[in-house]
Formats: C-alpha cells, structure tokens, sequence
C-alpha cells in the first residue's frame, strides 16, 4: 500500500483551504451535487434491481387479492354503476397494496436499519430518493393492475375499450399512495408502527375505494373524499359509460395528481427529518 507524502497532504489543504488546487484551478468543496433527473433515474434502477426478486410474488399477492375480491362482490353486485365502482376500485388496490403498503414497510425498515445514513453520504437530492423508490415500487404494480381491470371487464361483462385510461390512472394513483406510503414509513417511531400503518391504509383503500359509494353511509363518502386513490378510482369508473364525460374524468386526474405532488413533497420533507436524527 503505498504511502501519501505529508508534504502532499500540507500542500493539498493549503491549496484547498484557498479554493485552488495546485495548478491552480477552483475546486468545490467536495463533490457537485447530482442534478435531480440523473439521480432519480440511478436510485430507480437501483431499487427496481434490488426488488426484482420479489416482483413475481409480489405482483401474485396483490393481483390475486383484488381479484378475490371482486369474485366475493360478484355475488352481491349485479351491473350498473356498482360493478364499474367494483373493477375500478379492485384495480388500484393493487397500486395500494404495493405503493402504499409494501413502501411504508421499506422506508420504515430502512430508518430502522440505518439506512438513511448511506443516502445522507450520497450527493443526491432527497426527493430523488424518495421518487426514486417510489417509481420503482409503483412500476410493480403495472402488470397487476391491467390484469385485474380485463377480469373485472369480463367477469361483470363492461366494455374493454377505455382501459388505455389505466396509463394515466396507475401512475398519478402511484404516485399519490407511493408518497403517503413512504411519508407513514419514514414518520413511524418503529417501523412495526409503519407496518401497521401500511396496513391500515390498505384497508382503507379497500374499504373506501372497492365497495361502491351508494351503500356507503353519508358519514364514510365523505371520508372516500381524503383518500388519495379515491380520485383514480372516479375517473377510471367513469370511462366505463357509453359516453363518459371525459372533462370530469380529467378533473379526476388533475386532483389525483395534486395530491400525488403534495404527498410526495410531504414524503421528502419527512425523509429530511428523518436523515438528520
């Protein structure tokens, strides 16, 4: 191993200590800083390639549940506007139980396990951790959900036509329960409070966003209204209809994705907190 010379070290700090190193040239204080896109992609491809070996049973777990179900509402629900509420909300469980649920248990194993500490040393911004992770647990849910929505088609006999919807539904639906989930984990005192809470949320998505809204008391459809995934489920049900009122299906998705930026700005402030304790 070979031995720095002290003069080296003197004459580095010097230089350093002036801003110039030794021919001369301005030197930063350590590193730049990544720029936001170039980082986001990298903890992206990071995460989706720590997380693929999971993918299989994750995407089984989830798909298998909302298709049960929607076998279970089968019996109760006949057609109309409560079998579209049905499909629509079965499929973005899938994006609940894997943004929401799975990522509250991430980032809350990972402030546990001090995982925080290694991105903190990282020169990367913190939303593009928290994005990064987020997308990359949300890209789950892509296959899950499709298949979902053409079985909720055929098993309650609705058209086909407009499941193109779901490229928009899946990722502003992700995203807004990606950063609610995220924000649970990295809040949680102890990530069994952040597996509780991942659960809970789930159940809410369950219970608010699958059972149709009419049979709801007055007191829950409003609570449906604070839910983040509501939105997605709305517009996706609305496309169903001979004639979908596509403005208020675009309003839909315009208020699913204002809640998924203030989410995920609720997700990075929540990450700062945690990285300087």
């Amino acid at each position: 191993m070979s031995v720095v010379p002290a003069e080296v070290l003197q004459g580095g700090a010097r230089a350093g200590a002036s801003g110039l190193s030794a021919e001369g040239d301005a030197v930063g204080e350590l590193a730049p800083r990544a720029r936001l896109l170039p980082s986001l992609a990298a903890v992206y491809r990071a995460q989706l390639s720590r997380a693929r070996v999971a993918r299989i049973p994750l995407l089984f777990v989830a798909t298998f549940q909302s298709v049960g179900i929607m076998i279970l509402m089968r019996g109760v629900v006949d057609g109309g506007r409560e079998a579209q509420a049905v499909v629509a909300g079965a499929s973005v469980l899938v994006v609940a139980f894997v943004a929401l649920n799975l990522l509250a248990q991430y980032f809350g194993q990972l402030r546990a396990a001090g995982g925080l500490d290694h991105y903190a040393t990282l020169p990367v911004p913190p939303a593009a951790v928290v994005l990064g992770a987020a997308g990359a647990y949300a890209s789950f849910t892509v296959p899950g959900t499709v298949v979902t929505a053409v079985v909720g088609c055929v098993m309650f006999q609705l058209p086909l036509a407009h499941l193109w919807v779901l490229a928009a539904v899946i990722p502003l639906a992700g995203a807004a329960l990606s950063g609610l989930g995220a924000a649970l984990g990295l809040l949680a005192p102890r990530p069994e409070l952040a597996t509780l809470l991942g659960q809970l949320g789930m159940s809410a998505a369950l219970l608010l966003g699958v059972l149709p809204a009419d049979r709801m008391p007055d007191v829950i459809q409003y609570a449906r209204d604070l839910l983040p995934s509501t939105y997605g489920v709305e517009a996706f049900a609305r496309t169903f209809g001979a004639h979908p009122d596509w403005g208020v299906v675009l309003l839909d998705l315009g208020v699913c994705a204002g809640v998924g930026v203030a989410s995920l700005a609720l997700a990075t402030w929540a990450y700062r907190r945690a990285a300087v304790r």
